[in-house]
């Protein structure tokens, strides 16, 4: 079992976040992912630092900690090939210390500065394609490679890391959850969707991908970004998670909205329960800890926190102090 830190690159500066990391290492975390957004979620008070930079500056302030994105979009804004020489360039200076975490994105990322938003089916396909491209570079030279989407002709990375950099597949619907479990090191999934939705569609289509590959259930990392409002104020709680009101939204509501003015119309018509719903939301730590443990009896095997108030530090120390030592041993 591991422990990690949702860096939420959406509400806090770079500066913030890279403070932010370091006390998440000092109270013991195991990892930290930065979320990628051209755009944030909220335009008022929203923030938006560019994944790739920050992690190296990240790397370099911080001594053992895994960090990796979560998640980044090798398809459209970036080209595969850069994605992987820029992971590679971080990994050869700081070897086994980095996840490399993808996903087919967001209207709200891509449209703003023009790139076409194709359907579903296509960005998985380019998704796929991106990932092979990058797996080949990391460990071949003089790649030719020619796909529907990407080509390269005799490209080589001359900086490749000596250690292996995991690949993680973020999604939640049957087809990413069994490609994450037949091609990734891990998966990535967020909480608050109910029992039978991670019973029936992702540890069922994750199991169901590994027996039809040959793969040990051990050889993919289960992650899962939980949302946590913990608090010993249970008021403070329950208000903290109105910034993030945008991930109460339905899928049919947020998917081709491209504009944070917009999206952050949408979630302010919310009330505070219908936000609150997506979180584990109160100041009692054993009830906190044991609805996060639920997960990992669910079969997750790397809960990553994600605290949604504008006072992390807070949120770090009373989480590592009241939750941490409840929770299921490493």
């Amino acid at each position: 079992m591991r422990y990690g830190y949702k860096a939420s690159a959406e509400q806090f500066s770079p500066s913030e976040l890279l403070e932010l990391v370091q006390l998440a290492e000092q109270v013991g975390l195991d990892s930290a992912f930065i979320s990628d957004h051209l755009q944030p979620w909220r335009h008022d008070e929203g923030h938006a630092p560019n994944a790739v930079a920050w992690l190296g500056m990240a790397l370099e302030r911080t001594k053992t900690i895994t960090l990796g994105t979560s998640v980044l979009t090798p398809t459209l804004r970036y080209e595969p090939a850069v994605v992987a020489q820029q992971f590679a360039t971080l990994g050869q200076v700081h070897p086994g210390r980095l996840i490399l975490g993808v996903g087919t994105g967001e209207a709200l990322n891509e449209q703003i500065i023009g790139v076409e938003w194709p359907e579903l089916k296509e960005r998985f396909a380019r998704l796929r394609e991106a990932v092979r491209l990058i797996d080949r570079l990391w460990r071949e030279d003089r790649v030719e490679f020619e796909g529907d989407f990407y080509s390269t002709f005799g490209a080589t990375i001359y900086d490749r890391p000596e250690t292996p950099i995991p690949i993680y597949v973020a999604g939640g619907g049957p087809a990413t959850t069994r490609y994450a479990a037949r091609s990734a090191a891990g998966h990535i999934c967020t909480s608050g969707k109910g029992d039978e939705y991670y019973r029936d569609t992702i540890v069922a289509n994750l199991e169901e991908g590994l027996e039809k590959s040959g793969r040990d259930s051990g050889e993919v990392d289960r992650m899962i970004e939980i949302k946590v409002s913990y608090d010993r104020d249970a008021d403070r709680a329950l208000e903290n998670t109105r910034f993030w009101a945008a991930l109460s939204l339905s899928q049919e509501q947020k998917h081709a909205v491209h504009d944070p003015i917009e999206m952050q119309r949408l979630a302010d018509e919310l009330p505070i329960e219908q936000v609150a719903k997506r979180w584990i939301v109160g100041a009692d730590a054993s009830a906190v800890a044991g609805a996060i443990g639920h997960y990992a009896e669910l079969g997750f095997t790397h809960l990553v926190f994600h605290g949604p108030g504008n006072d992390q530090r807070r949120f770090l120390e009373q989480f590592a102090e009241d939750v941490l030592p409840l929770l299921p041993a490493r």
